[in-house]
């Protein structure tokens, strides 16, 4: 089973009242065709289709907790305490929190707690360049795990996304976490040290990869 990744949203998190008088939580845990920040020599962005698998299923034992901790239980999809819902925007979610969780009610509506995030398991996700020739990860298909309102947005992980990279370059992982420390992913996609004919559509090549990295001197161009 793919290990669970964590990704923070810089979209705000609200406190809301409902009809019937009940304080929820709500917000966007992911927002999709935005890049992130740099996450260790690569960007990152969903896919709109990304949660379609997770929404067909209705959302399978996802939950939401308070910082992502087993201990701050919020709501769950299962009692129906925790709704999910995908827009053109993003994957939005609003969670009843029980009375004993009312100060995070509290924190959010005075703008201590102000970000949400979510974890996730990568079903298929795609490799590519941007148009400033840097390493961008498409995450298509996600099994969706949490959603969190967060006050301290965790580093992520990105193991899990270096070893999805490994392997559609077929080059070990330890070399490609090298690159990615000296922020040079970019050798897995095209050859640097001299000029190569322009891609179209940037796309991952196992054997140039392999070259590139190991430094050897046959071109798969030539």
């Amino acid at each position: 089973m793919a290990e669970v990744e964590r990704r923070y949203t810089p979209v705000p998190v609200e406190a809301r009242k409902a009809d019937d008088g009940r304080r929820r939580i709500g917000g966007y845990a992911a927002v999709f065709n935005r890049e992130s920040r740099n996450l260790g020599g690569f960007i990152e962005r969903v896919d709109p289709i990304a949660f379609n698998k997770s929404r067909g299923d209705d959302w399978p034992d996802v939950i939401a907790r308070y910082n992502h901790d087993d201990n701050m239980l919020l709501g769950t999809t299962a009692a129906g305490t925790l709704r999910l819902s995908v827009d053109a925007y993003g994957l939005s979610y609003e969670v009843e929190p029980p009375q004993s969780r009312t100060d995070i009610l509290e924190l959010i509506e005075r703008g201590d707690v102000r970000k949400s995030s979510f974890a996730f398991r990568t079903l298929e996700d795609d490799w590519t360049l941007t148009e400033q020739g840097f390493p961008l990860r498409t995450l298509v298909g996600a099994q969706l795990v949490d959603v969190a309102p967060v006050n301290v947005p965790a580093y992520p992980d990105t193991t899990s996304g270096l070893r999805s990279l490994a392997e559609r370059v077929q080059a070990p992982l330890e070399e490609v976490r090298c690159l990615a420390e000296a922020n040079d992913l970019r050798k897995l996609f095209v050859r640097t040290d001299r000029k190569t004919p322009k891609l179209d559509t940037p796309k991952t090549y196992g054997p140039a990869a392999r070259m590139a990295i190991l430094g050897k001197e046959q071109d798969p161009w030539a």
